[in-house]
């Protein structure tokens, strides 16, 4: 064991944070961003910083479930050692519940917080340091076809060219959801997501009145179920548009699987979906498999989502970069690097670690419900 390398401690705090406005998609809603923010110590003093922040309505992953899975899992870890980091998040993988995405993502994204200030190096450098900045979209989640105008025009407002909207109603609802932001934001570039909640002949209507309409999204996410593979082949035959999985997207299996069928032309990584480890190895096999790459989030605060931007500027060549929820929170718990004008994440200043952190520790226990309230897109 490397001196000092020791882990000592590992303690969690939870934290509700008020939103702005609901963030809805196909299979639910969430108007409160519960999140679980783990801390790790080393034995030089060395502290590293993770967070926990599942979506419900995505997979039914809780906070409260994750938060119970830390404690149980960062136990097993006091007196190992850090150095030996693959083996520790090996040991997550093995030791959590398939549904422990958030938790595996929390400690694992800690401990690499914690190694990489100790080593002196920003994370995106564990990753390979190909770049060290990164763009994001903006998100039109599902709501009124007004609601969807006016979004985009505060998209633009930001300087930011890629909008993300989610779909799930009818396809009529949808395709006039969509012109509107188009016509509010023309000359953006529009992916779409349907969280499963089309199937693939609900989907190919919807791009055929998209079509009518001279629209045509560069992307479309989960056009059909997790396990419909045939599903998204037909869509992607028939449409022309590339698919990216998401919900079918849950482990290395799945990864290899989807390039073997061609299912899949995009995948999208999460931590929070698959822990660290396994979304970055999936992110190795897309590459290895000539798939396009996208990394994005569930609703998490600028620490996990500037853990995600370390992975696709480390990654390089991140087609889609979908790191914008923190636009949702009312008032932010942390204080770093985020996202910025354009939707840039900009990690050129982030000499060790990841460059964000919680605010102060004893009082994450308190709803941060206080602040200004700023308009989420």
């Amino acid at each position: 064991m490397r001196k000092g390398a020791e882990i000592v401690a590992i303690d969690s705090r939870p934290a509700r944070v008020a939103m702005n406005e609901p963030f809805a998609i196909a299979g639910g809603s969430s108007a409160e961003l519960e999140t679980v923010f783990t801390r790790l110590t080393l034995a030089d003093g060395t502290v590293g910083h993770g967070e926990a922040s599942p979506f419900p309505a995505f997979n039914g992953e809780t906070a409260a479930k994750s938060e119970l899975q830390i404690r149980r899992a960062g136990a097993r870890w006091r007196g190992q050692d850090a150095a030996a980091w693959r083996t520790r998040l090996e040991e997550l993988e093995d030791g959590l519940p398939k549904h422990g995405g958030a938790a595996r993502a929390a400690l694992g994204v800690a401990l690499l917080d914690a190694w990489t200030r100790r080593a002196g190096l920003p994370l995106r450098t564990l990753f390979g340091g190909a770049s060290d900045r990164v763009v994001s979209d903006v998100t039109v989640t599902l709501g009124s076809t007004d609601a969807a105008y006016a979004a985009a025009r505060r998209i633009r407002a930001l300087g930011v060219r890629v909008i993300k909207i989610k779909v799930g109603y009818t396809a009529r609802e949808d395709a006039a959801r969509v012109a509107a932001v188009a016509k509010a934001h023309p000359r953006a570039a529009l992916t779409l997501d349907a969280n499963q909640g089309y199937g693939p002949s609900h989907s190919l209507a919807l791009v055929s009145l998209l079509r009518a309409r001279g629209i045509r999204p560069v992307m479309f996410e989960q056009p059909a179920e997790a396990d419909d593979l045939k599903g998204l082949i037909a869509f992607h035959r028939k449409s022309g548009i590339p698919v990216a999985a998401d919900e079918s997207l849950r482990s290395r299996a799945d990864a290899l699987k989807l390039a073997q069928t061609g299912a899949a032309q995009v995948l999208n990584l999460k931590l929070m979906k698959m822990g660290v480890l396994e979304a970055w190895d999936c992110g190795l096999i897309a590459r290895a498999s000539g798939l396009g790459v996208m990394v994005g989030g569930m609703v998490e605060t600028p620490l996990a989502m500037g853990a995600a931007a370390h992975l696709a500027a480390g990654l390089g060549g991140v087609k889609f970069v979908d790191l914008d929820t923190p636009l949702w929170l009312s008032n932010s718990p942390t204080r770093g690097v985020g996202f910025g004008p354009g939707g840039v994440y900009d990690l050129s200043g982030v000499k060790a670690g990841i460059g964000v952190v919680p605010l102060a520790w004893g009082a994450l226990r308190r709803p941060a419900s206080a602040g200004r309230r700023a308009s989420a897109p």
